[in-house]
């Protein structure tokens, strides 16, 4: 089955696309990271999104860290850019913005699982969470062989940044801050740092193809 790429946020909001999306769950390319998926779950007892089945799964190149899973995932289970949120609208828009190729991308989360409540407002990771969570970035790191950059996506996913170093020394690293409607709109400088980010992403993503070419 053949999903074209949606080309305005939020299309996961519509039920056909949904349900479009899912008949793609069991995709080779997204096996291992549901496994990974199921596997948190069942360890931390709580839910833990699907990556997109759209984006590049296991052969992605850019591992795009958020916080935490929000709310929108308890009705798609996916963490994804095309959930009905003002994050992953922005977070769409931004991608888009720098031309960065769905394929060459993953979204997950430092704190993978969710951590509220089915019907109350999200809240940030507490430093035991993203202690609880460090531990799954070696097997994530693992089902993804061909990363070239990381982005971490705010001051939580940041916490990453020393564990990702240590498992891999040579994989550059970018800072954002959260694409959250919240932080993006409390100053121009914050989707100009994203903007820019994400901008520097790009260029490291086309300098490590040409290098293997």
């Amino acid at each position: 089955m053949t999903v074209p790429e949606p080309d305005q946020p939020k299309s996961l909001r519509d039920p056909a696309a949904l349900a479009a999306r899912r008949a793609l769950v069991e995709a080779p390319h997204i096996a291992p990271l549901r496994a990974l998926a199921r596997r948190i779950a069942a360890e931390r007892g709580a839910p833990v999104p699907d990556p997109d089945p759209l984006d590049g799964g296991v052969a992605a190149r850019l591992l795009l860290l958020l916080e935490t899973p929000g709310p929108a995932i308890f009705r798609t289970g996916f963490v994804s850019r095309d959930n009905a949120t003002g994050t992953a609208a922005n977070l769409f828009r931004f991608l888009a913005e720098a031309g960065i190729a769905r394929s060459d991308t993953v979204i997950w989360n430092a704190v993978p699982w969710v951590i509220h409540a089915e019907g109350a407002l999200n809240r940030a990771p507490r430093r035991t969470e993203l202690r609880a969570a460090e531990p799954y970035l070696a097997p994530l790191l693992d089902r993804l062989p061909d990363l070239a950059v990381v982005v971490l996506a705010g001051r939580f996913a940041g916490e990453a940044r020393g564990a990702i170093t240590h498992l891999r020394p040579a994989l550059p690293v970018v800072d954002v801050p959260h694409p959250s409607p919240t932080y993006v709109c409390t100053a121009p400088t914050v989707p100009a740092r994203i903007r820019a980010g994400l901008a520097e992403a790009a260029v490291i993503l086309r300098t490590s193809r040409q290098g293997t070419s």
